[in-house]
């Protein structure tokens, strides 16, 4: 995943004037200027929580006074002076943002989420302070209409179409009395989303499942008990155990929790999570927040919110994002029922007097698992040892793949003592970007993983990247290994390709830096990475015992691969009912928003033929963050858009030879380093040579049939 970047978001134009007179961001703060640690590295050490509120509000007079200047030259506009101008705009509030936004994502407190609540309606306001200017967007138009005669390379020209886009799409052209409308519809918008996150996280941390006795917790390891007696002292139940809630419907612990009573309480917690009243409920935002960016869709001339986001996507419209879903959704449940109908052998084979429930899949899941294959997730995780998998595993089959190098340093401060910090340095020996790995799962911290940018790359700034990956991995009790499950593992890698689209970025302008691509193209690039998890260069590198350091036995590790399409009906169809919920909520008109939310779901569920209970949403409705939350909203089905771009590409690396220098160098050169600068699938066709087919993914999932998706994806 990509937390979302600075989007120059909306002040009355009275805030914009009075702002121009404020004063400049005192000297003493420590974002008055680039930092001066290497590649403009935070200086986490100095920057203090009191220290956002006022850079904040510098970083938006600063801009505004340049946006002034911009709009208010009397030069006739020039790409230069407009375009160019506005890519170099705003630099203070960028990395104030990027900080602030990564931190309260990753480290947050009760001083940074009232931060954040505070600046998220004040950034809307300053954006539509920017995108509603008048005379700004007459020189974008002017430059815009002229574009072919402006003797520009084909990166600029991309440049200039994406300003004129991006302020047509922000209300450039609709009526004052309109774009009033529009800065209300952002503002209470921005607010919400915040809410929205907030109350997540802190209904996932309240939701944590306490038990009383050790006989609950059967199936834990000692270690685990260990670790779950601590983190319900530290929640003040000392002498009782807590299992924390990650923010996905399945929790890790129902993998290996033999008491079944506890399980399905654990699995309860998880899915009632912001739905059933209280402090953390979140319902009254969904509702609002679908009404608003509905009503905020129509306002500017889209039928519904999802058109209106797709519409920059390479999917382009809602009706391709409803035919890849729903011609998968089908053959995705019947799987999944197959799968259903060999755990319940199982269940009754050992006596059990119940059906298959949501909380007893995992666990016999993996005794499916181990039944078919002779093996089972225990066996893998002494295999699987944290810094190992990192270094042995993720770094190795980057320098295999590109040549790079990693150096890990200490000298850097940190905002955690659990975060690390590598150099990277490219082919060459030069420095290529600064790493910050960031592993554990905490309380204070958002569910789920990601990738996110302190600094972009850009030559016009000449800057070079500060990349951050950020995990949810439960911290094992002191003196324990860290040892993952094998989904850990492949998450690792698929958050380090993202790295490498941010690392490898070789751009001009900043707003086509690394990762600044659509949405539904963002996640192939990361999925790819996921490729050399079993390639057996790779795997037999990494995956050795965290006591003996003998490799996984290649008995065990051809099981590993043999079982890579295990398991495909479950998690198929639990991010398709994430992802057509996602698409149900955004593709209201602002008449259809409903009152219920539990009630829509359901519907919603079942009308897309997805209600199968056993299989819940990979997210429900009141904890989707990804959805409601803002970043992904009407683009959670970009994983699977991805994935097919995805297989093609594992395809052609295999076909290639694999993981070698010449394959790495041709993959970084047509599209890891272009960013933005062109349309997303003319870069794809560029790396690959033609169109991409469906027929690898389809393999990949299990789910080939004759007649199925037979039509090509949407033009680009």
């Amino acid at each position: 995943m990509i937390r979302p970047k600075l989007l120059i978001v909306a002040a009355s134009v009275a805030l914009a004037h009075a702002a121009i007179a404020a004063p400049v961001l005192d000297a003493s703060n420590p974002f008055a200027q680039p930092s001066s640690l290497p590649l403009n590295y935070p200086a986490f050490d100095k920057i203090k929580d009191a220290h956002f509120l006022p850079a904040f509000n510098a970083g938006m007079r600063e801009e505004l006074r340049e946006v002034e200047a911009i709009a208010n030259d009397k030069a006739a506009p020039t790409f230069e002076n407009t375009i160019v101008a506005l890519e170099r705009s705003g630099q203070l509030l960028a990395r104030v943002y990027a900080t602030f936004s990564n931190l309260q994502g990753a480290n947050t407190n009760d001083t940074l989420d009232a931060v954040d609540r505070e600046m998220s309606p004040k950034l809307a306001a300053h954006s539509d302070a920017i995108h509603l200017n008048p005379k700004l967007f007459a020189r974008v138009k002017a430059l815009h209409d002229k574009r072919a005669s402006l003797g520009l390379d084909a990166e600029s020209v991309h440049l200039l179409e994406r300003y004129y886009k991006e302020f047509v799409r922000a209300g450039a052209n609709l009526s004052k009395a309109d774009q009033a409308k529009l800065k209300k519809f952002n503002g209470e918008i921005a607010s919400l989303q915040s809410d929205f996150q907030q109350r997540v996280l802190k209904g996932a941390n309240a939701a944590a499942l306490i038990v009383n006795t050790r006989a609950e917790l059967a199936g834990m390891s000692d270690a685990q008990i260990s670790a779950a007696a601590d983190e319900a002292a530290k929640r003040g139940q000392k002498g009782k155990f807590a299992i924390p809630i990650v923010n996905t419907s399945s929790q890790p612990a129902l993998s290996f929790l033999t008491e079944r009573a506890t399980r399905e309480r654990l699995m309860k917690a998880s899915l009632e999570r912001g739905t059933h009243g209280g402090q953390f409920d979140t319902t009254e935002q969904v509702l609002r927040l679908a009404k608003l960016r509905a009503e905020r869709a129509v306002l500017l001339g889209y039928p519904n919110f999802a058109a209106y986001s797709q519409e920059l996507e390479t999917a382009r419209n809602p009706a391709a994002v409803n035919k890849l879903l729903g011609d998968l959704a089908a053959p995705a449940v019947n799987n999944a029922r197959k799968e259903a109908a060999e755990i319940q052998k199982v269940i009754d084979k050992e006596g059990g007097k119940y059906q298959v429930a949501a909380w007893d899949w995992p666990m016999y899941q993996d005794k499916v698992r181990a039944a078919t294959f002779n093996f089972d997730e225990s066996q893998l995780r002494p295999y699987f040892e944290l810094n190992r998998v990192l270094v042995d595993g993720v770094f190795f089959a980057a320098t295999k793949e590109f040549g790079i190098t990693f150096k890990q340093r200490k000298d850097l401060p940190v905002y955690n003592p659990d975060v690390t910090v590598y150099d990277i340095f490219d082919v060459d020996g030069k420095p290529l970007a600064i790493f910050i790995f960031d592993p554990y799962a905490r309380g204070n911290k958002q569910g789920g993983a990601w990738m996110n940018e302190y600094v972009s790359q850009s030559h016009l700034l000449g800057h070079k990247p500060v990349i951050g990956n950020h995990l949810n991995i439960p911290k094992p009790a002191a003196g324990e290994p860290t040892l993952l499950t094998y989904d850990e593992v492949v998450t690792t890698f698929h958050e380090f390709g993202h790295a490498l689209h941010g690392m490898f970025s070789d751009v001009k302008y900043p707003k086509f830096s690394g990762t600044n691509v659509p949405r539904d193209f963002v996640e192939y690039p990361s999925q790819v990475n996921e490729m050399w998890v079993t390639y057996p260069e790779v795997l037999s590198n990494y995956a050795r015992h965290h006591q003996t350091g003998a490799p996984m036995p290649k008995e065990l590790l051809d099981k590993v691969v043999a079982s890579k399409k295990f398991a495909q009906g479950y998690r198929t169809t639990e991010y398709l009912a994430a992802a057509l919920l996602d698409q149900r909520w955004h593709q209201l008109t602002p008449s259809q928003v409903p009152t219920d939310v539990l009630s829509f779901e359901a519907k919603a569920l079942q009308d897309a033929g997805v209600a199968y209970p056993p299989v819940p949403p990979r997210y429900r409705t009141g904890y989707f963050s990804h959805s409601m939350g803002g970043g992904y909203s009407a683009g959670y089905y970009a994983y699977l858009w991805s994935e097919r771009l995805d297989a093609e590409t594992v395809k052609w690396f295999t076909e290639s030879g694999g993981l070698t220098r010449k394959n790495g160098d041709h993959f970084r050169k047509t599209l890891l380093s272009r960013g933005g600068t062109a349309e997303a699938m003319d870069l794809f066709r560029n790396f690959r040579g033609r169109d991409p087919e469906i027929g690898p993914l389809l393999e990949r999932r299990g789910l080939t049939r004759p007649g199925l998706l037979e039509t090509k994806p949407a033009a680009n």
